[in-house]
């Protein structure tokens, strides 16, 4: 199935969009994650048994000071971005979770708006579309004026097969922001893709010229 391009990760609270791009169906290797010192990131371990799972948790009991520096809220978000895109979504998530649950203990204020974003791309990763458009559905109603859940939105809804609520998504995007241009080229995918679902219809009932379209704009979507 041919994919729209996702943004990854959103614009902050006054539209400054990253360039930071990941597609649906992107193969391609992400470089490697640096060495996490954070225990907000730090995944963990399939416990031992024995005496060296007992001598582990003896370990882990003994008091000790941690002398690492804790990371930035754009440190984390730059963190699980990289997970996202080396295709890593369950750590992505659980580090999410953590994230979030420091927040809560913190008693920060406000929406992280990062965070929703980056969990919503997880659980895409994860086949979990229904739940990640409906954290792009309440992004859309609480932060009409960002555009990347608008496109992202779109990118789920394609992933269904629900094109002309793509279409929607998209010029919601555009709405939002007019020079976006990741959310326009992909509004020409979906155009050409109702285009040669129009063109398949009126082939099948009979048109030879609409065969010819058919399969004119087919392999425009196939390169």
């Amino acid at each position: 199935m041919l994919a729209l391009t996702v943004m990854a990760p959103i614009a902050n609270a006054q539209n400054q969009t990253s360039t930071i791009p990941a597609t649906l169906n992107s193969n391609a290797l992400a470089p490697s994650a640096p060495t996490v010192n954070d225990p907000l990131l730090e995944l963990a371990p399939k416990p031992e048994r024995g005496w060296k799972g007992l001598a582990q948790a003896l370990e882990v009991l003994a008091p000790k000071a941690d002398t690492a520096l804790p990371l930035s809220g754009a440190q984390v978000t730059e963190r699980i971005s990289l997970l996202l895109a080396q295709g890593k979504n369950e750590d992505a998530l659980q580090a999410i979770e953590n994230r979030a649950k420091q927040r809560n203990q913190e008693l920060e204020p406000g929406t992280d708006v990062q965070l929703l974003f980056l969990k919503a791309r997880a659980l895409s990763g994860l086949q979990e579309h229904n739940k990640a458009i409906q954290i792009y559905l309440d992004m859309t109603s609480f932060y009409p004026e960002l555009p990347e859940p608008w496109n992202n939105l779109a990118a789920e809804y394609m992933q269904q097969d629900k094109l002309e609520m793509a279409l929607d998504s998209l010029q919601m995007a555009l709405v939002a922001d007019s020079t976006y241009t990741l959310a326009r080229s992909n509004m020409g995918e979906i155009q050409l893709m109702l285009a040669n679902q129009s063109f398949d219809e009126a082939s099948k009932a009979g048109s030879s010229r609409a065969r010819t379209r058919a399969q004119q704009t087919l392999k425009i979507l196939q390169q």
